[in-house]
């Protein structure tokens, strides 16, 4: 008798990805059966989905190594059947996710201290997994087979199953190209399935289907006795109020009404610029100027200082670990590097305007809010590429805090659109008028988390700019191209290329930056560069708050410079340099023991600051800080420069100080004390 052919290579993965769909299938009924919802049940089905996720890792790691030639005999349709079973593979991978997504927010409402550090780990790791799977991908396809596409179309039947929902348009949508579903402002459409790159398949009241970008949709729950006309009225009214690839669950807050006066105040003058051809169509008024302008809620000093309980006697992020002897860290949901690396294609300014700075604003976003302070880094321009923006320029000495496009993001929001928001602005002065003003030359929003909760990789991305403001739609920043260009393909790609983008990396922490940046409030943004002057200021923020603290009933005025000053240092960036060059000149002096000494480091700081910050900014010679003015940056730079070289004659500033030459500003006690009720953050709505 003969002995049994051994199973083709395609053929045995093939049945491997049957096996993987049934214990799939098998998890996903079991985690809807009433007592899946037990804290031990939940864990179980949590261990099961990670376990799963790397069989079908595997199973697909091997799948797209295979070749046709390692086949033993002739197989037909062989590239059609591979490809059908890397997408049955990658919609068992989204299954096991989005359970494991909801399995991990059960968790944490009952288990968030215990859960939270562990399920972080899990998730980094397949992150890394789905990374290094998707590098390669499957190039070739031909031909079908009835039997492998009846089982694809089950497959994908449950999964539109799962993820149908009625949504509301909240503006019009023509069709631009084969396969779109054109519809109307409030008309609700019934999504079928939704794709990662935007587009979903939808379907209207008439039963006609297409493709529509999410962009234009929102949720609209329909309650038994109401009806939807009037809750998809409301969303009309408030639809031009979403970033470009967020989908956004309420909007009934938005940052919009704040700078909607000041737009319109500065509506004449950019039409007026527009007309002229000064600037192009798609600039705007800056939104995240006029969100600064408005107060100091979005000022990075308003971020750093502690945020107050309800009570207002005690802090939520700012708590005492007994044990370290220092301030608790504080691991949050966000934690990445990010680098800004260039901006190209931006269109430059007619000659009836100076331009004063050019500048990039971020800050995290939902589609709707701006959820943290608004950093800024300046950008280098060079006349030989005027449509070229750069960052972190190379330079003789210590790179200045504004120019470093190293920044670190923090975040503890739960919002499923959270998000980075750049904005690509100018600093501006009409010849004629002599009318200054900030213009924005585009903006991009990149989502953290793709559709299943799962965050984005850490890579560099090319992201294309966006004309108008992030609550508007369809607006491009020099209409003159277009990104859909008809013609041929190559035709569209050179248009690509033409338009306004954006180069940035976002980098993944080691354990070493994260339990660093874990000192820091949990949502800020901020440079690189002076990180460890920001963690040092917290830390004495810990000292006088909580550990020297007799009375934590007592809501006294605190004598203590440092923590009444510091904040006046993030909006004046060359003092904060002046410390940055100072401290490391000191550290370069002590000892690796000293160096680990907290109370020693934290000692010497203290004499550092009073020697070189205390003084500068109390001087009568220093002019005040002014964003984009040249004359006034550089007077202050001579200023800067000649007092750090007295002090470096002097051995300090202690002679300048004493000097009948010396003047200064006189100050009132209540400029060094510290009122952490008016200074700490309120609790955020």
């Amino acid at each position: 008798m003969l002995a049994r052919r051994p199973r083709d290579p395609l053929q045995s993965l093939h049945r491997n990805g049957q096996e993987l769909k049934q214990q799939v299938d098998s998890l996903l009924s079991e985690s809807q059966l009433k007592g899946a919802l037990e804290a031990s049940k939940r864990r179980d089905i949590y261990q099961r989905c990670i376990q799963l996720k790397q069989a079908i890792d595997e199973n697909k790691n091997t799948l797209q190594k295979l070749k046709k030639a390692d086949e033993p005999a002739p197989v037909g349709n062989y590239h059609q059947k591979k490809e059908e079973e890397l997408n049955l593979l990658d919609t068992l991978t989204h299954q096991l996710q989005e359970l494991a997504v909801f399995v991990n927010s059960e968790n944490r409402t009952e288990f968030e201290a215990l859960t939270e550090r562990e399920e972080d780990d899990d998730f980094e790791e397949e992150d890394e997994e789905d990374n290094d799977n998707d590098k390669e991908e499957s190039e070739e396809s031909d031909g079908e087979e009835e039997e492998m596409e009846e089982e694809e179309n089950q497959e994908r039947e449950s999964q539109r199953q799962m993820t149908s929902k009625e949504y509301a348009a909240v503006g019009d949508f023509t069709a631009q190209q084969s396969g779109d579903l054109t519809f109307k402002a409030g008309e609700i459409l019934h999504i079928i399935e939704k794709n990662p790159d935007g587009w979903w398949m939808a379907k209207n009241a008439k039963g006609n289907k297409g493709l529509v970008p999410r962009t234009y949709l929102e949720p609209c729950p329909k309650e038994e006795g109401q009806e939807p006309s009037e809750e998809c009225h409301e969303d009309v009214e408030v639809g031009d109020e979403t970033a470009e690839g967020a989908e956004v669950t309420q909007r009934t807050d938005s940052h919009w009404s704040a700078v909607q006066t000041a737009f319109s105040e500065q509506a004449n003058t950019v039409a007026v610029l527009t007309t002229m051809g000064a600037i192009p169509a798609g600039f705007r008024p800056s939104t995240l100027f006029q969100l600064l302008e408005e107060g100091n809620q979005f000022q990075t000093s308003y971020f750093l200082q502690p945020e107050l309980t309800p009570s207002q006697l005690a802090f939520r992020d700012l708590l005492w670990d007994t044990k370290t002897g220092t301030i608790r860290s504080r691991p949050t949901r966000v934690s990445l590097i990010l680098t800004l690396w260039s901006c190209k294609m931006i269109p430059v300014p007619g000659v009836s305007i100076q331009v004063l700075s050019r500048h990039m604003r971020l800050c995290l976003f939902d589609g709707n809010k701006v959820l943290s302070n608004i950093h800024s880094v300046r950008a280098t321009w060079q006349s030989k590429k005027p449509k070229t923006w750069t960052f972190s320029p190379q330079v003789t000495g210590t790179l200045p805090c504004l120019l470093d496009g190293d920044c670190f993001i923090r975040s503890s929001s739960s919002s499923p659109d959270l998000g980075i928001l750049f904005e690509l602005g100018i600093s501006y002065i009409r010849n004629s008028t002599g009318e200054r003003g900030e213009l924005s030359c585009g903006w991009v929003f990149l989502k953290l988390f793709d559709a299943s909760g799962v965050p984005i990789p850490a890579k560099t991305y090319e992201l294309f700019l966006s004309g108008g403001t992030p609550y508007e739609r369809g607006v491009e920043v020099d209409p003159s191209g277009t990104r859909r260009a008809p013609g041929s393909v190559f035709h569209q790609m050179i248009t690509m290329r033409r338009q306004p983008h954006l180069l940035v990396k976002l980098r993944s922490l080691n354990r070493r930056s994260r339990d660093t940046l874990s000192l820091l409030p949990e949502t800020f943004i901020g440079s690189m560069c002076y990180v460890h002057l920001l963690i040092l200021y917290r830390q004495f923020l810990g000292d006088v708050l909580l550990k020297d603290r007799t009375n934590t009933q007592s809501a006294e005025l605190i004598s203590n410079p440092i923590l009444a000053t510091f904040p006046k240092l993030l909006v004046q960036p060359d003092v904060m340099d002046v410390l940055k060059s100072s401290w490391a000149e000191k550290e370069s002096t002590l000892k690796r023991a000293e160096k680990r000494d907290r109370e020693f480091l934290k000692a010497a700081f203290l004499l550092v600051y009073h020697d070189c910050v205390v003084p500068l900014l109390h001087s009568t010679l220093l002019p005040p800080f002014r964003w984009a003015e040249e004359e006034t940056e550089a007077a202050r730079w001579k200023v800067i420069a000649n007092f750090l070289k007295q002090n470096q004659e002097n051995q300090g500033s202690l002679q300048a100080l004493l000097s009948p030459e010396g003047v200064h500003e006189p100050f009132d006690i209540s400029e060094q004390t510290y009122d952490f009720l008016s200074e700490g953050r309120k609790k955020a709505a």
